[in-house]
């Protein structure tokens, strides 16, 4: 929400209370200084209670940590403590009955160091009601129970064997920072970061007509450590930073016993690799300088190294297939970057403003390209493939210029250059250039507007298939980030101020992208949203916020079943609603205060496609959502407070690619089962929070 300060009003009515004569008595008791130093000493608040899941649902449960139905302990608090010698500490808690809790304690001595010590838990979790008969999930190694493999679904003993699973994982992340004082102006800081990822997560693998999804173990783990120097001056700011980053994944490979029989040709066993470890190291180099009161240049550079060294695993575990050797036994995959920034920004006069940048990412990749055997589907050899180390430079220019175009009402110009050259990618080189121009302003004291345009044109020197894609692609087709493009944009808002308790937001964007060279891809696509959000200060006890925003988009791609000219095109058609009402109210002052919160959310894609033959379009893909939050704060005394809160939310979705889909529907597709998701969870909450 946007407001307007009128300090003008408020010095004609700070003039008329004067001219009335004298004042009333303020009552400042309970004033309280927000910015002033804390005394010595500990405060903080400790917060101990249960809360009440309805329902278990692990789509409910994702990143809040209420994914099973049941009782939770809900424990939390704050401390804030400050010494002698301006030694201080802060520390919070949130969450810890729960797998999404949080803690973060902040210390120091002012002048001397600073240190924070942050760690947080999020689960995350993807499916309900998947199902598998294959033994052993959470390892790497597969295998299924007697009576597989079958001939197809239909004959597998799915009945009797089917064991429900959870897909999903936890996500912990751990952190260390530290600040200390290197003389004058300078400082030294550091900070390491461990984050580990621990559960499972679904993959698709297959067999020659044959199709199964897994569950595959994910232990995973990644460290990154930065040491830089900082100098803050009041003319000149410079940091220089070391960056290392590794990720290891103590799982290399899934493998998997095939459960279907037919066509498997000694192909019993499959096996699919899982992420490979590798490191990145950078330098990082940041320079600031106020050269005058009206101009400032600042600076970037920073270069990399990303390596991978992973080894390889067999081409198959087929033992009827004579493969040849590999020409490595690992990727060798080193890519350089380089990363620079240069900006320049200025007044030079007043009420105008002024500002150029120029950036330069480059990627060398100078991982070796090598030619490799190929396997399909772990029962035919295929001819050599050679891997492809893409590569890119890309330099983009930014200018842009602000000033008074009235007395009310500013106007910007702007202008943006992106050039990017390319290897082994069908377009060597493009470039866009795109022009905008942005006008905000009030029309009166209660209403302000902003309106932009933009234009953009991206072209592309020459467009050609890769030789290296086998099987080649159809010469007609351009890759629509690669494909010469017109794109339109506006965007507007106005805020409204009546009195100095309302005020009202309306908001309106539209794109339109146009691929007019384009016979095979995306032909045209465009968003449009329209928003507007309302605030009302009833008094001092009672607000009201409410929000709604609508958003729809519209595509149009063309392909080719037959691989030559277009012959069908698909149009997708998609809109999402949000609204809603906020409220906070003050009951009992100084007693009890209680919040609302209502939330809708309704959000519908279409997909139809048309080929000249009549056909019904795909079954429309659906969301909804509610979701009803109450919340009370009841004062006991001046040190204990009782909260109380009730959430309840509903979620349902239709989606035609889960829609039914469970193991035995498709005759050789063995399926998790796993249904679009629908829950209806309500969340009882009571706590004690005591301060001291």
């Amino acid at each position: 929400m946007t407001t307007t300060s009128r300090p003008w009003l408020m010095l004609g009515a700070l003039g008329l209370l004067t001219a009335a004569g004298p004042a009333a008595a303020v009552d400042t008791s309970e004033w309280k200084c927000e910015t002033c130093p804390a005394p010595d000493g500990a405060a903080g608040s400790v917060e101990v209670g249960a809360a009440y899941v309805s329902s278990a649902s692990q789509r409910f449960g994702d990143e809040t940590g209420l994914a099973r139905k049941g009782a939770y302990l809900v424990l939390g608090g704050e401390l804030r403590w400050r010494g002698v010698d301006d030694q201080w500490l802060d520390a919070r808690a949130s969450d810890l009955g729960d797998d999404a809790r949080a803690l973060q304690i902040d210390g120091g001595r002012g002048g001397r160091y600073a240190l924070r010590l942050s760690y947080r838990e999020t689960p995350r979790s993807f499916a309900d009601g998947a199902v598998t008969p294959f033994q052993g999930v959470g390892g790497t190694n597969l295998g299924l129970p007697a009576g597989y493999p079958a001939g197809n679904t239909a004959t597998m003993p799915l009945a009797s064997t089917l064991e429900g699973v959870r897909i999903g994982y936890q996500r912990s992340r751990l952190a260390v920072d530290a600040t200390v004082p290197a003389g004058a102006n300078w400082n030294v800081s550091a900070s390491l970061v461990h984050q580990t990822r621990e559960g499972t997560q679904p993959l698709s693998a297959g067999f020659f007509s044959s199709a199964e999804q897994l569950v595959a173990p994910l232990s995973q783990e990644s460290d990154d450590l930065e040491v830089a120097a900082n100098y803050l001056g009041r003319e000149f700011q410079a940091r220089l930073a070391y960056q290392y980053s590794v990720f290891h994944d103590r799982n290399t490979a899934l493998t998997w016993s095939d459960p279907f029989s037919s066509g498997t040709l000694g192909a019993t066993q499959g096996q699919l690799a899982l992420a490979p470890d590798n490191e990145v190291h950078q330098i990082k180099a940041s320079l600031g300088w106020r050269i005058s009161p009206t101009l400032r240049a600042s600076a970037d550079l920073a270069s990399g190294r990303m390596t991978q060294d992973q080894g390889y695993l067999a081409s198959t575990l087929n033992p009827t297939l004579l493969v040849p050797g590999l020409p490595a036994t690992s990727l060798h995959g080193v890519v350089d970057t380089v990363d620079a920034a240069l900006r320049l920004s200025a007044n030079p006069l007043p009420g105008l403003s002024m500002a150029a940048s120029v950036t330069h990412d480059e990627r060398n990749n100078h991982t070796p390209s090598l030619a490799y055997p190929s396997v399909s589907t772990d029962l035919f050899l295929g001819p050599n493939y050679s891997n492809q180390p893409y590569g890119f430079k890309q330099d983009k220019v930014r200018l842009s210029a602000e000033g008074h175009a009235a007395a009310s009402a500013r106007l910007g110009l702007g202008l943006d250059y992106d050039h990017v050259e390319r290897t082994l990618q069908e377009a060597s080189s493009s470039h866009e250039t795109t022009v905008w121009a942005r006008v905000a302003g009030r029309v009166s004291e209660s209403l302000g507007v902003s309106l932009k345009l933009s234009h953009g044109d991206r072209r592309v020197g020459s467009y050609e298939t890769v030789a290296a894609i086998t099987p080649a692609e159809n010469p007609l087709l351009t890759r629509f980030n690669m494909a010469n493009r017109l794109r339109d944009q506006i965007s507007a808002r106005s805020d409204i101020n009546l009195g100095d308790s309302i005020a009202i937001g309306i908001d309106y964007s539209y794109a339109h992208d146009d691929y007019p060279d384009t016979l095979i891809g995306l032909k045209t696509g465009r968003v449009s949203g329209l928003g507007a959000d309302f605030s009302w200060a009833i008094s001092a006890d009672s607000r009201l916020t409410i929000y709604g925003h609508s958003d729809w988009t519209r595509s149009a791609q063309a392909g080719s079943q037959a691989y030559a000219v277009p012959d069908w095109i698909a149009s997708t058609k998609g809109s999402a609603d949000l609204f809603g009402i906020g409220v906070t109210q003050v009951v009992i002052k100084d007693k009890l205060d209680i919040g609302v919160d209502v939330v809708g959310m309704r959000s519908r894609n279409d997909i139809a496609v048309d080929n000249g033959v009549p056909a019904a379009g795909f079954p429309s893909q659906t969301t909804a959502l509610d979701s009803f939050k109450l919340r009370a704060t009841w004062r006991i005394n001046a040190k204990m407070d009782l909260t109380t809160s009730y959430w309840y939310e509903h979620y349902g979705s239709a989606d035609w690619q889960l829609q039914g889909l469970n193991p035995a529907t498709v005759p050789n597709y063995l399926a998790l089962g796993v249904q679009p998701p629908r829950y209806d969870v309500s969340v009882l909450r009571m706590a004690l929070r005591y301060r001291f």
